[in-house]
């Protein structure tokens, strides 16, 4: 049971990092784009909040399958 606790405690720290900087990057992105063109503000703002949402769900998934090792535990009886 405690490598299972290590495995899913690193599933879902190395999905926050991994979210966390892409949304940076995404968020750095979307501020040059729209210092270099200001008439662009608004489309990009929306695609901006899209791509945020798609990196957070895959970050949800990554828990998801965290709690599944955490508590169902498939490989119990391997």
């Amino acid at each position: 049971m405690g490598l299972i606790a290590i495995a899913c405690g690193l599933i879902v720290a190395l999905g926050a990092l991994g979210a966390s900087i892409g949304i940076a990057m995404v968020g750095s992105k979307y501020l040059e784009s729209s210092a270099r063109q200001p008439e662009l503000i608004g489309p990009l703002q929306t695609k901006l909040f899209l791509i945020a949402g798609l990196i957070d769900a895959a970050f949800l998934i990554g828990v998801a399958i965290a709690l599944l090792f955490a508590f169902v535990n498939p490989f119990a009886g391997a």
